[in-house]
């Protein structure tokens, strides 16, 4: 089977929004989290849904699940104090309500909406080939690499370098052990799956992804995303 894991347990404290999460904040009558969601949802390769949201919302996003028809939603569990956290506590439920052989999970962020079927599909298939898939995009600028001094140590080729996106893929099986042999080893706040496997020396594969597959983190991400949406619903009407 292939689970989507969808994590949303951050509060928004960055996108500076009254006592709502970002993840909620409203673009043309929906969620963010529901836009994100009903990708998912749509996909024909997709058996299930498992969520992983703020604790105190659950009740707000089975009100969601309800309005919006979202049936692949198999279950709702709270997030942790921490991303990484978050995603344990999704994987453990796709685990109990799926079964941990053969199946296939997508790691995906609530607040990256602007994903397509095709990533998800891409997806799918790099972890059956290469048992994982990183969606990633091209780096547009040039990065470097400093030192706690804030100096240039490093700076990588371009062409060597991209920008690691979501959904991040893998076997159920495979990514659950490594968060459980991370949190018995006291790390719990490791920067996303494809960080957290590399560390035990897993070969993690990348899936050509597009740019436009922001996360919506500030309030200049959020307008991003909103100038995104209508230019896609305007290509739509133009076709």
């Amino acid at each position: 089977m292939n689970i989507a894991v969808i994590f949303a347990g951050g509060s928004g404290v960055r996108m500076n929004a009254k006592d709502i999460p970002k993840q909620f904040l409203m673009v043309h009558g929906k969620p963010i989290i529901v836009h994100t969601i009903e990708v998912f949802e749509r996909h024909p390769e997709v058996d299930g849904i498992i969520v992983s949201c703020i604790e105190n919302r659950i009740s707000y996003m089975e009100e969601m699940q309800y309005r919006y028809r979202l049936d692949k939603i198999k279950r709702i569990v709270p997030g942790g104090k921490t991303g990484q956290l978050s995603i344990y506590n999704g994987l453990k439920a796709a685990r109990d309500e799926f079964g941990l052989e053969d199946n296939i999970v997508l790691i995906h962020d609530g607040v990256r909406p602007l994903i397509d079927e095709k990533i998800i599909s891409d997806n799918i298939l790099s972890v059956k080939k290469n048992n994982s898939a990183i969606t990633c995009a091209a780096a547009k600028e040039t990065f470097v690499i400093v030192d706690e001094n804030e100096s240039i140590v490093r700076i990588p080729e371009r062409r060597n370098s991209k920008i690691a996106k979501a959904p991040q893929s893998f076997w159920l099986k495979d990514i659950l052990g490594f968060q459980e042999r991370a949190i018995s080893e006291g790390y719990t706040d490791m920067i996303d799956s494809c960080t957290l496997a590399s560390y035990y020396g897993f070969k993690v594969s990348v899936v050509e992804g597009s740019y436009e597959n922001i996360k919506i983190t500030t309030p200049e991400d959020f307008y991003m995303f909103r100038a995104l949406y209508d230019a896609r619903e305007n290509r739509q009407l133009n076709n």
